[in-house]
């Protein structure tokens, strides 16, 4: 007797929220709900089912897919709408306000847990087989294995599992520079190059990779991390002290 699926519901199907449906379509029935966007033709294209809120916050494991802004009020919207038992994940670049947020707002009987995928629409366009995720164990999900576990045997992922402030402190690094150079080099209208080094085509498609994220992803990693000031201070005054050694030159 043919078993049947669990049902993901996803809140937030922005440029990620719509990129990952095609990994999940396969082994779960999902439903759909964002308050800005249209996903008529979205549901369409996957085959996903159009919801109404309280429809999704039905579901077995609800992914919350929205910029880490608007993420007090989208567990605010559901909160009194979640039942015993029910696991709530948060797909946010950042990870230390969001597992607060979770912490502080959703039932105690309701199951958390902190989750990142280290890569989007850019970087796997081609598949995600072999890239990374960070999961964030709260204190209050049982199934933190099973999740592992799906992650990895069945899209091939590369699990890290680590504290909200461990993931912070490290993205501050990988996300906070990486992005911020990024967007600097797209703001410096850079003619067309014919001579290049493998250093800079590298270079060329880390900017590739970012510059059309959003400006909320941008804002997220550089306001919302509370670890990114301090990277950001000794990058600039590197930077600094740099221009000052080649001044006196």
């Amino acid at each position: 007797m043919k078993q049947n699926k669990r049902i993901v519901g996803v809140v937030g199907v922005g440029a990620f929220g719509e990129f990952m449906l095609k990994h999940l379509i396969p082994y779960f029935d999902v439903r759909l709900y964002d308050a800005h966007r249209d996903l008529t033709e979205i549901g369409k294209t996957y085959n996903a089912e159009i919801c109404t809120l309280d429809e999704v916050c039905e579901s077995d494991i609800i992914l919350l897919a929205v910029p880490v802004a608007h993420m007090a009020e989208a567990v605010e919207a559901i909160k009194d709408k979640l039942k015993k038992g029910q696991l709530v994940i948060d797909l946010c670049s950042v990870k230390v306000v969001p597992a607060k947020i979770l912490a502080d707002m959703i039932p105690q009987d309701v199951e958390i847990l902190g989750m990142h995928p280290l890569f989007g629409p850019q970087s796997g366009k081609f598949g995600i087989h072999g890239m990374n995720l960070t999961l964030c164990d709260l204190g209050r999900c049982t199934r933190t294995k099973c999740v592992k576990e799906f992650l990895e045997k069945n899209l091939g992922l590369k699990v890290h599992e680590t504290t909200p402030e461990e993931h912070d402190r490290e993205m501050a690094y990988v996300q906070g520079l990486t992005h911020m150079i990024a967007k600097v080099y797209a703001r410096m209208d850079v003619p067309a190059i014919h001579q290049k080094t493998k250093t800079y085509t590298l270079l060329e498609e880390m900017v590739e990779m970012i510059r059309y994220d959003s400006d909320e992803l941008f804002l997220a990693i550089q306001r919302d991390n509370p670890f990114v000031g301090e990277t950001k201070e000794l990058f600039f005054q590197a930077v600094k002290d740099l221009e000052e050694k080649l001044s006196k030159s």
